[in-house]
């Protein structure tokens, strides 16, 4: 019997993750109570589908105090920060938090590979995937990507594997890690929640921290972020870095990506050619995965074979059209400065660049120098708009770079009508905001859908 059986849980959100966990609660013989802020004809639809589900319980348009009587768990959607009222009230009653992920994970029968990172998550989980299916394993992918895991739950057996994508958010409840993980990096990201880059650090830091001594833990050599959380590792340590070779864990040397065991023994993988995917950032991408999949057992033939066939996700460097010469590439993922840097710098055309969305209580100096210095033209859109030209009209970047041009409009159509007008054949329009979706968007993959529309209205018309 689930220890969930005869429990009171409170979850807040009734978003994908919140449904999910709802249905699995309720078939565990919990009693299931969800609340959202939104009110109930925002959410007919999540209310039908869980309407087949007994005993679930709906408090919308508010988060009373009182639904809490009685409560055992409260289960915290990711968007729901910890100082909100309604979790202070929880914790005050002595109420435990928890959220579908560490359900899950507290349950799942299966290996589990956990992936985090300030950047590059979404990508080193899907292609990890990718790389251990291709071994024959039943690997299921997910997370805070696609399905939540929790949903195939029961269908999960011992022999498969499980590659899951954590945020900040989701691991800061965590009192228990996977087996194997990793932390590509981290760098300044989600401040307005987290507030400070300890807080930030302390979140990431549960996906290792209660590994056993069986544990691998994988961290990136060059990213002081990363290594920072090197003390927390309580089993194996396996580094990556595409600068210099790693005493145990993946490199790149002589144009081809390199593995090393702890007893020093080398293979080489794959060649650097064999990468689809644009940009150095992805190379890093791919030595995680690597060292991953290496970790699950997955052979190095097959890595390579699987490397090869990746094509990589939606809204990250996603080529979306060719118009007139003018390529139209769409990384709507690039919701933090120092991502849309490195969308720069997969390209050596000449850039217009769309950038804006809302801001995180990012540092923007970086960047504005770096897009003043190789941007042809800027196209700014969203709340950040005024911030981010005022960062590019600072005196001090007078006359960095060939920059020609800096507009502002209020939308993502207009910004895309404007870089239209601009372009020539040669150039790339390249959608990396920097800022979140949040101002206009549900999330980055409805700006990333959004823009992929707009541009196919150019070509059509």
């Amino acid at each position: 019997m689930d220890e969930l059986a005869g429990k009171k849980l409170v979850i807040l959100g009734l978003a994908r993750q919140g449904q999910a966990l709802a249905r699995y609660a309720a078939a565990a013989g919990a009693r299931v109570l969800v609340s959202d802020l939104r009110p109930a004809e925002q959410l007919q639809a999540a209310i039908q589908a869980l309407n087949a589900a007994a005993g679930i319980e709906f408090v919308l348009g508010d988060h009373p105090p009182a639904m809490l009587d009685g409560a055992d768990l409260l289960a915290v959607s990711g968007g729901v920060p910890l100082e909100a009222p309604i979790v202070q009230a929880a914790l005050a009653r002595g109420v435990k938090l928890t959220n579908d992920s560490l359900i899950f994970m507290q349950r799942t029968p299966a290996a589990v590979i956990g992936v985090t990172g300030s950047a590059g998550k979404t990508t080193t989980t899907a292609l990890t995937g990718a790389i251990c299916a291709a071994s024959g394993r039943r690997t299921w992918v997910g997370g805070n990507i696609g399905r939540p895991l929790i949903s195939d739950l029961e269908a999960m057996q011992p022999d498969d594997l499980v590659v899951q994508e954590l945020s900040s958010f989701q691991l800061e409840l965590w009192n228990c890690s996977p087996q194997i993980a990793a932390v590509l990096n981290i760098t300044p990201n989600h401040l307005d929640r987290h507030k400070t880059m300890a807080a930030y650090a302390n979140a990431k830091a549960n996906i290792v921290r209660h590994q056993g001594p069986g544990g691998v833990a994988v961290l990136y050599a060059n990213d002081a972020g990363a290594m920072g959380l090197a003390p927390e590792v309580n089993g194996r340590l396996r580094t990556f870095s595409h600068t210099h070779s790693v005493a145990d864990g993946a490199f790149v040397r002589a144009g081809q990506i390199w593995l090393r065991d702890q007893a020093g023994r080398e293979t080489a993988v794959c060649r650097l050619d064999d990468i689809n995917l644009r940009g150095a950032h992805n190379v890093l991408n791919v030595l995680a995965a690597v060292i991953l999949a290496d970790a699950a057992g997955v052979p190095c033939e097959i890595m390579a074979g699987a490397i090869r066939s990746f094509r990589g996700v939606a809204h990250r460097l996603e080529r979306v059209a060719t118009i007139n010469g003018v390529q139209y590439v769409n990384d709507s993922i690039a919701t933090a400065p120092e991502r849309a840097l490195a969308a720069l710098e997969a390209f050596s055309e000449p850039l217009v660049l769309l950038a804006g969305g809302k801001d995180k209580n990012m540092v923007w100096e970086p960047w504005a120098r770096r897009v003043r210095a190789r941007v042809k033209q800027v196209i700014l859109f969203g709340d950040l708009a005024g911030l981010l030209e005022e960062k590019l009209a600072a005196p001090e970047l007078a006359g960095l770079g060939d920059l020609r041009g800096i507009k502002s409009v209020n939308t993502l159509s207009e910004a895309v009508r404007a870089a239209a007008a601009t372009a020539v054949a040669g150039d790339v329009v390249l959608l990396a905001p920097g800022g979140t979706s949040y101002d206009a968007f549900v999330d980055f993959e409805e700006r990333g859908r959004a823009f992929r529309e707009l541009v196919a209205r150019l070509s059509s018309g």
